[in-house]
């Protein structure tokens, strides 16, 4: 018999191959520690413990998701002017992945960009060899390679992806990742996903260009209008709320003179999810005179709160439902301590809307929003009080220089860690020693936020921590591997602010 011959590997199979081999020796050279000096060794992304945990996750008859990711430059129209852009699929935001918890997410990424990429899975926990961080986890995807990745979706809640790359999450590239959980009952009749972000892309600059100035120039001068710290308690966020000025803000990749409109009945209720995909914009939210019962912080259920105004720093998540009322009404976003706002329209069937969004934007800046960490986890998922076997301070300082930012006097170097072991319970000590506010994540886990009284508040992976404050939370170590903590100001991030949570072991 004539042996059949294998075709010829493509350009994207070599791509592949070569990516594989690349990521075995890049995890080996990972390890901290060499085997035999009696020093901890670090669990990397490759390590068999991780592939344990993950394979626990898997229950026997999980379905799978597969998805197709095309990461590209496009082409967006902002009310009539066009932007060039990096985007999922061609949209902004990408197309939202929509899962069970317990399935299995496979999303084969093909990078048609001109620079590297990666993806990164905000919020959950999810295997380290998949969590997207290019010099830790994975290598870069290269232009014109390929990326397989796949995990077991451990938890349900609103979730959302983007790059781990540079200042690429500041460009188009971000789009909503939601899990159901298949046992909750839904008290609501629609859904309605909320993505806010500040727009500066194409615009004459692109974020790497903003970073170079920021580099070279330093940051812009403080604006003083908004006071002193404590000098008006609803401003939370003190007097420097951003390094960065945007000709736009978006709600659905929508700007202000071109809302998205979504149209319902009087007396529907839909259950908002909220995210915050901006690069150095916090923003308000509020919907005049309709109150909003959150419902869910950072994918995780917390005990109903009713709030007017609410607010969210760069990677939170917040869950509300609202129930329509009479007249159509604005669903209002204003970013804290900057000029402009964005807004969507909750239509009630063919009524005008109801009172003018200019006015509700300048009305919410003077309430007092609701930090949603202040908020307390539902009794399901609160995390059983203990002393921690581990305690890491994380000092956050800056601007040094022109514009370096560090987390314990230091820039961020992936070989450097805070060490922790599994089964440990872990505290960290977010201390800003710095005068502008920074949204802390920390990568594949969730913490609960301690109170003054030493309790848990709600459960998140981003919290604020505000100019010269103190926020303290706490975690089990049960997902191993190394997992960054970071500002997620993109801006801070990369200019130094991020560090390396490291699981260890003898």
């Amino acid at each position: 018999m004539t042996p059949r011959m294998s075709p010829p590997l493509g350009r994207r199979e070599l791509l592949r191959m070569g990516m594989t081999i690349a990521a075995a020796g890049f995890l080996a050279s990972c390890t901290k520690s060499p085997a035999g000096t009696g020093a901890p060794q670090r669990i990397t992304a490759d390590s068999p413990r991780v592939s344990a945990v993950e394979a626990a996750r898997r229950g026997a008859s999980a379905g799978v998701r597969q998805v197709t990711l095309t990461p590209a430059p496009t082409q967006i129209d902002l009310a009539g002017t066009p932007a060039s852009t990096w985007a999922y699929g061609g949209r902004v935001p990408g197309q939202e992945i929509r899962v069970r918890q317990g399935e299995i997410l496979r999303v084969q990424t093909v990078n048609n960009l001109p620079a590297p990429t990666t993806v990164h899975w905000h919020g959950l926990a999810l295997r380290n060899d998949m969590d997207g961080v290019p010099g830790l986890t994975q290598p870069e995807i290269p232009p014109t390679g390929v990326f397989d990745y796949e995990f077991a979706v451990p938890h349900a809640g609103t979730y959302w992806f983007h790059p781990h790359v540079g200042t690429q999450i500041d460009r188009g590239l971000y789009a909503p990742l939601i899990i159901e959980d298949p046992d909750e009952g839904a008290n609501y009749d629609h859904e309605l996903v909320v993505i806010l972000d500040d727009w500066i892309d194409g615009t004459g600059t692109d974020p790497d260009q903003v970073l170079e100035g920021l580099r070279a120039k330093g940051m812009p001068p403080m604006d003083h209008s908004m006071g002193g710290m404590g000098a008006d308690p609803t401003a939370p966020l003190g007097m420097d709320s951003g390094d960065v000025t945007y000709p736009y803000y978006l709600i659905n990749g929508r700007v202000t003179a071109d809302p998205q409109a979504t149209t319902y009945r009087a007396g529907q209720r839909v259950r908002l999810r909220i995210i915050n995909a901006g690069g150095d914009t916090a923003f308000r939210i509020s919907i005049p005179g309709v109150p909003m019962t959150v419902t869910h912080t950072d994918g995780f259920p917390v005990q109903a709160y009713k709030a007017d105004t609410i607010l969210l720093t760069m990677g939170e998540r917040v869950d509300a439902v609202v129930t329509i009322p009479g007249s159509s009404v604005p669903l209002v976003a204003v970013p804290e301590g900057k000029n402009g706002f964005a807004q969507l329209i909750l239509r009630s069937g063919d009524t005008p809307v109801r009172g003018r969004a200019e006015d509700a934007a300048m009305l919410m800046k003077s309430q007092m929003p609701l930090d949603t960490a202040t908020l307390t986890a539902a009794p399901e998922v609160q995390l059983q009080r203990r002393e921690p076997d581990v305690t890491h301070d994380v000092r956050l300082a800056g601007p040094t220089g022109k514009y370096t930012w560090t987390i314990n006097g230091k820039t961020y170097d992936p070989r450097d860690g805070l060490p922790v072991r599994e089964g440990q319970r872990v505290r960290l000590r977010f201390v800003n020693d710095s005068m502008m506010f920074h949204p802390m994540h920390l990568h594949g886990h969730t913490f609960a936020v301690r109170d003054s009284n030493g309790g848990f508040r709600a459960r998140k992976d981003t919290v604020l921590v505000a100019p010269m404050k103190t926020v303290q939370v706490d975690f089990d170590a049960d997902n191993p591997g190394q997992w960054l903590t970071h500002c997620h100001n993109i801006y801070h991030g990369e200019s130094g602010m991020m560090a390396v949570v490291s699981y260890v072991q003898d």
